[in-house]
């Protein structure tokens, strides 16, 4: 999974002046193409996202009207998007950063600080990253499915192995009676060749048990 060429981004920020410098700033960016939805406040955001299933990436500003960024990140994580955010804020506030990364978000930007090519590549960064995590955790959760199905195969296998060893045990304490006593030839012979046959399946069976599966590849 690579990030897309176009990032398609919700920017959430009601300072009009910061927004055209940094759509500027976006569109001189070398490599990557970034598509800005602009919103000015909370309920915008939201609605936004509510329709629009394209969005990479979030960038709120913290000061905003009626609802500041941390509470518009609350409610974007309540209603289950699963998309990384930054938050932008005039100045630096640890106990605000500490805040913030318990909601996902994951990075924390001074406005004055996202100049030149900051913004842009700290955007880039953040989507393959996250996209990284994602990669492995698609493949963690294949291997986990792959194992829960070969642990179900091989309890089957078990169960069918132990299905037929009861009655052949029952059969072959039979035929090893029989063997011992005083047959006709031709019945001794039906015995032995059954005793025989008992001994193929058996060791079939043992095959059948000891088989492998972490080898085989299953589909999901």
């Amino acid at each position: 999974m690579e990030t897309p060429e176009i990032i398609n981004i919700l920017f959430v920020d009601n300072d009009t002046s910061y927004m055209a410098v940094a759509q500027h700033l976006l569109s001189k960016f070398q490599g990557k193409r970034f598509n800005v939805v602009w919103k000015q406040d909370g309920a915008e955001a939201i609605a936004e996202l509510r329709k629009n299933p394209s969005i990479d990436m979030i960038i709120i500003e913290y000061y905003l009207p009626e609802k500041n960024g941390l509470e518009v990140t609350k409610e974007i994580r309540e209603e289950k998007f699963d998309i990384p955010i930054i938050l932008l804020t005039s100045n630096r506030d640890f106990r605000l950063a500490i805040e913030v990364m318990k909601f996902g978000v994951e990075d924390y930007m001074i406005k004055d600080e996202a100049i030149d090519s900051v913004l842009p590549r700290t955007i880039v960064n953040i989507l393959e990253r996250v996209y990284l995590k994602r990669k492995i955790a698609e493949q963690q959760k294949t291997e986990l499915i792959m194992k829960k199905k070969t642990d179900a195969i091989k309890e089957l296998v078990v169960t069918v192995c132990h299905e037929f060893n009861n009655p052949l045990a029952a059969i072959k304490i039979s035929t090893d009676i029989l063997l011992r006593q005083q047959l006709p030839s031709n019945e001794k012979k039906l015995v032995e060749d059954l005793d025989n046959n008992i001994a193929i399946v058996e060791k079939e069976i043992t095959k059948l048990r000891d088989i492998n599966f972490e080898k085989f590849e299953f589909t999901k």
